[in-house]
């Protein structure tokens, strides 16, 4: 029996359609209102501006800052701080907490992946949850890197995949799954993936995972909130037919419950996050 052996290339899978995500992503966060889940993590925000060591007078990119919590951190510490995002009404609800605060910030559109300012522009470049989400992850990356001047700081506070964040994005995945060939927004949360990506460009990297509680009224209170006002999941919940509906609420629920520590009917669950801080050579 002859063996015949095909040494032909296996076909290369298409590559994703980055723009069409990117309007999706921009869809999903443009419904809903993020703020109102932005806000609760403030704290976030203000210790990554404390691993930062951010001084007065330094200028600081917030990038996809959202509703702005580390804008906030940063201005209050009294940076010049350049707010930007791609979608307005988040810059909106980000100034008016910032003039409820009195405090002067530039807020302005613009795309992760395409920063509209010079090389080493900043002191320092700052992004929370924000991001990781950007669809070409590597422009987002080399775009940080770029406007950050030499000697500067990238601080950074991405989901782990294994936290509950990253949990809650694999139980949307299993009802919705994500593009093909998108490389997982939790990638930012490994310390692996930072190395690879920043490395190059980096004297220093500091990674260091820290938790945020996620403090609300009950499991439900969280899972209401989060259908309404957090675009991704209220996306998903529109995309799914009743039955989907149904199911993925009491997946949601059950993970809240394996995790949940309260003791007393409210919600307390640790989220995991990976806090970064790189140096750029």
């Amino acid at each position: 029996m002859t063996t015949v052996i095909d040494r032909r290339p296996a076909a290369a899978k298409p590559a994703p359609d980055l723009k069409a995500v990117k309007n999706k992503q921009h869809a999903a966060w443009s419904s809903g209102d993020y703020a109102v889940i932005g806000t609760t993590l403030q704290i976030v925000g203000e210790q990554l501006a404390e691993a930062m060591d951010l001084h007065a007078g330094q200028k600081v990119l917030d990038i996809a800052a959202g509703n702005g919590n580390v804008t906030l951190a940063a201005a209050r510490r009294w940076c010049d701080v350049t707010s930007t995002d791609y979608v307005e009404a988040l810059l909106a609800r980000g100034r008016k907490r910032a003039e409820a605060d009195g405090l002067r910030i530039d807020f302005r559109i613009a795309d992760a992946e395409n920063l509209p300012f010079d090389d080493g522009s900043f002191d320092a470049v700052v992004s929370t949850f924000g991001a990781m989400f950007s669809p070409d992850q590597d422009s987002t990356a080399s775009e940080m890197l770029r406007v950050c001047r030499s000697g500067g700081k990238i601080g950074l506070a991405n989901w782990t995949p294994d936290g509950f964040i990253g949990r809650m994005f694999k139980t949307i995945g299993k009802y919705l799954p994500p593009p093909a060939g998108v490389k997982s927004p939790a990638l930012w949360g490994t310390r692996v993936w930072m190395e690879q990506t920043f490395g190059a460009g980096a004297s220093v990297i500091v990674a260091k995972p820290r938790v945020f509680n996620f403090r609300y009224r009950s499991p439900q209170h969280f899972l209401d909130l989060f259908r309404e006002y957090y675009g991704p999941m209220l996306k998903t919940f529109e995309a799914l037919d009743a039955s989907g509906q149904k199911g993925l609420a009491r997946d949601l629920l059950a993970l809240i419950d394996e995790l949940n520590t309260s003791g007393d009917g409210t919600m307390v669950v640790p989220g995991e996050y990976l806090e970064v801080v790189v140096t750029k050579r």
